[in-house]
């Protein structure tokens, strides 16, 4: 079958790889009919993420027909449509019972969090879907059929980015009437403006540093905030807000604008990356406020503000979120039309070119939000 494969930092590819099989009664195998590049994908192909060999299949927002299913398979069948959210989750032990599947027990044998598909053996070694067929494994917990009459595009974004941004709100605790500043204008971060809005935020300011992405995010009854505009952004959003935001959502991670010290930190190792939005956070909230850390970060990180944090009784939330468990309800906000997802899409292509729609979203040409990829 055809795949994108990481190659080195900056450098995939699609190649021919050996089809993915059954390997327990509970796997399921899936044929794509869509799949999507997400911005967690970018700190993979930046080298920030370890143990990613040469080889390895990307993506993991990734939908399509069930094509073959293990004999301990109750939860499909061949032939359902289905998404497939993005953690690899057991169902059975302490975290799954307890709705927390991306910290599954029993998906990641290297320990830390859960395993997540296609995000290197770091996180359970699990193929990714940007292919023509992934592998589900523990299928009776994952998979959710969706029905017949909802377009692919409606509905793959509940593998990942729809979930992730709702249970940004939900951790950071933003109450009605709330501001909230959110850190970071792709996909996730414009999904969680809508969010914001929808569940009663009263003022949303929405920060990044290329124009066409704060110009959707203002589409949506955000104030938007130029980064490139401020040698201070957080200390300038401390004084929009009038002594800080009730909630910050950092939705940009270890991906934000390095420093020089950082740049050098990072390539001996010694820092996973950027705390650029870390530090914004940490002047742009509230005394009493909340942090809810959302963008992926690895490693450690030096010079860490805690003390601000501390000082100011901040409140700090992060993490993978729990996508199994915002499914449902999220499918039938779709299915009734009060939540849609399809305006972040600029880029329908086909798997084929795989190496240009990750170039194109990396460096976010030809005003590219996110890309729609078609096996």
């Amino acid at each position: 079958m055809d795949a994108i494969v990481y190659h080195g930092v900056k450098d995939v590819g699609v190649e021919k790889v050996p089809d993915p099989r059954i390997e327990r009664e509970d796997d399921i195998i899936v044929k794509v009919t869509s799949t999507a590049i997400c911005g967690s994908d970018l700190h993979l192909i930046h080298g920030r993420v370890p143990a990613l060999n040469p080889g390895f299949i990307l993506g993991h927002e990734t939908m399509g027909i069930v094509a073959e299913t293990g004999k301990a398979v109750t939860n499909v069948k061949k032939g359902d449509r289905v998404i497939v959210p993005f953690p690899v989750a057991c169902g059975h032990c302490f975290f799954c019972e307890h709705g927390e599947y991306s910290q599954c027990d029993n998906s990641n044998p290297n320990g830390g969090a859960g395993g997540l598909f296609g995000y290197s053996d770091a996180f359970g070694g699990y193929p990714g879907g940007q292919a023509q067929y992934l592998r589900v494994p523990y299928a009776n917990v994952g998979p959710v059929k969706v029905p017949e009459e909802l377009e692919d595009e409606q509905v793959l974004f509940l593998t990942d980015i729809l979930p992730t941004s709702r249970w940004a709100v939900d951790i950071s605790g933003m109450k009605p009437g709330d501001t909230v500043v959110v850190l970071g204008c792709g996909p996730v971060g414009l999904l969680t403006v809508k969010w914001a809005f929808l569940l009663g935020a009263e003022r949303v300011i929405a920060v990044d540093s290329v124009d066409y992405r704060l110009r959707h995010a203002a589409s949506y009854g955000a104030e938007v905030m130029n980064l490139k505009d401020y040698d201070n952004t957080g200390m300038e959003l401390k004084e929009k807000t009038h002594g800080g935001a009730d909630v910050v959502i950092d939705c940009v991670g270890m991906d934000g604008k390095m420093s020089v010290v950082e740049k050098v930190e990072s390539a001996l190792k010694l820092q996973a990356g950027s705390k650029s939005a870390i530090e914004i956070s940490s002047e742009a909230v509230r005394k009493c406020g909340t942090v809810a850390m959302i963008g992926v970060y690895g490693g450690r990180y030096n010079l860490f503000p805690l003390g601000n944090f501390f000082d100011r009784n901040i409140t700090l939330r992060m993490g993978q979120c729990p996508a199994q468990r915002y499914v449902d309800p999220i499918l039938s906000q779709i299915a009734d039309g009060s939540f849609d997802a399809t305006d972040i899409i600029t880029h329908r292509l086909p798997l084929s070119k795989g190496k240009h729609a990750y170039k194109i979203f990396d460096e976010k040409e030809d005003e590219c939000i996110k890309v729609i990829l078609k096996p």
